[in-house]
């Protein structure tokens, strides 16, 4: 290939291989050319392949493994509904059904349930004492065996009354029956959504590349007394999904 002057080459370089990874030359999960292959073919030196590798990354584009090499991004976009107000006893949305929708297959694993002290933070969300106990659910979330969600929830343990809440393990609708069967029925939800850079833990799980960011949707749970009962910590992969909110016109039908 004959790069042009005087537009930076490494960018010429990215380009070429973005355009190879549209093409379809190179598809989901294939890795590209080692960087020394890439700088014989375009006769470059190591640093401005590696700076287009770097861009590529921080596109979303492809995503780099420590030894390994760097590897194209499986991206199954899978939509994330929100339907306002949510059907009789749900929270709006289904993370299983989500998934079968953008054909794929959905699992779950539940990684850590246990009684622990609130993190400060969600403490406060909850709005209890900073020292106080609450249980936490942690749940690793795929599709097609492709991790896809992180959901780390929290749960006053005066509320949960033991660990025992947790199992077997269930989706959020499971966990909200037996809290009201405990006297604590869920009236509403609130979201907040931010995005940001992935953890270190997060980035490992979720295969996003360094350049990459992950959505964060705090979704609080309050009892029909208006306290909070549930704090939710869902982290998704920014590339993978979309974020739809459903609601009625006032006064429509």
């Amino acid at each position: 290939m004959g790069l042009e002057r005087p537009r930076a080459r490494y960018r010429q370089v990215a380009d070429e291989l973005r355009e190879a990874i549209v093409r379809g030359d190179f598809g989901p999960g294939d890795p590209l050319p080692s960087q020394p292959e890439l700088a014989r073919k375009y006769g470059l030196n190591q640093t401005s392949i590696n700076r287009a590798i770097a861009l590529l990354e921080a596109e979303g584009v492809i995503r780099t493994e420590h030894g390994r090499g760097s590897f194209v991004v499986d991206v199954p976009t899978v939509r994330r509904v929100r339907r306002i107000p949510a059907p009789e006893g749900g929270t709006g949305s289904s993370f299983a059904d989500e998934v079968r929708e953008a054909g794929m297959n959905p699992s779950t694993d539940l990684v850590r349930a246990e009684a622990v002290v609130a993190p400060v933070g969600i403490a406060r969300l909850l709005e209890i004492e900073s020292d106080a106990p609450v249980l936490v659910r942690e749940r690793h979330m795929y599709a097609d065996d492709r991790p896809v969600q992180l959901a780390t929830s929290y749960i006053p343990l005066s509320l949960a009354g033991s660990v025992e809440l947790a199992f077997p393990d269930t989706g959020p609708t499971g966990i909200y029956r037996r809290l009201a069967e405990r006297g604590h029925r869920v009236a509403r939800f609130a979201e907040e959504i931010e995005g940001r850079r992935p953890l270190p833990e997060e980035l490992d799980f979720l295969r996003v590349g360094r350049g990459g960011f992950v959505l964060e949707v705090r979704r609080l749970a309050y009892g029909e007394e208006g306290k909070p009962v549930e704090v939710t910590i869902n982290v998704f992969p920014g590339q993978l999904w979309r974020l739809r909110y459903e609601w009625a016109a006032e006064g429509a039908g």
